[in-house]
């Protein structure tokens, strides 16, 4: 929506995702993230660090399991959600308010570390039409319109050769 605040961040997690289930069986993981700016004093000659930001972030269904499976607390991730403002009373009357970020895509960062991807099984045919929405939203390449696995590198795509493509070998 054009109306959102969408934003990256680049952090380090404070402890390991908590996952938990709606009412509904929808997974829901929450973590937050500490990023902590580096400016250069000049006057000193060095690097210090600037006031850290500590974000809470909620990622919703396979993404949940996902996060809840991959990451624990230190990693170094790269998020990109979007700003989401809740409130709420607390028992004793006060009224409370807090700014999460709902995730739409979250990795570990390769500048420190390494890591091996493992894809998640797509589900089924059947499953596939009544979820293509929620797909969508996770990254799933459903409804590409590309046939056979995309990460097989059979079909004619991206990494094919096409006119104008010189050989290796010349």
């Amino acid at each position: 929506m054009a109306a959102d605040t969408n934003l990256p961040l680049i952090g380090n997690l404070t402890a390991d995702p908590e996952i938990r289930y709606t009412p509904a069986g929808v997974p829901v993981a929450n973590f937050t993230v500490a990023s902590t700016p580096r400016v250069f004093n000049r006057a000193a000659g060095e690097w210090i660090d600037g006031e850290a930001l500590f974000m809470r972030c909620t990622a919703w269904r396979e993404m949940a399991e996902n996060v809840a499976e991959s990451l624990t607390r230190g990693s170094r991730v790269i998020v990109f959600g979007r700003l989401k403002s809740h409130s709420w009373t607390t028992e004793d009357g006060q009224r409370r308010s807090r700014i999460d970020l709902e995730v739409d895509e979250v990795g570990p960062s390769l500048r420190y570390a390494t890591a091996k991807v493992t894809r998640t099984p797509r589900p089924s045919a059947t499953t596939t039409a009544t979820t293509t929405a929620a797909a969508d939203r996770s990254g799933d390449l459903v409804g590409a319109g590309v046939g056979g696995d995309p990460w097989s590198g059979t079909s004619a795509g991206w990494g094919a050769a096409s006119p104008g493509d010189d050989s290796p070998g010349l």
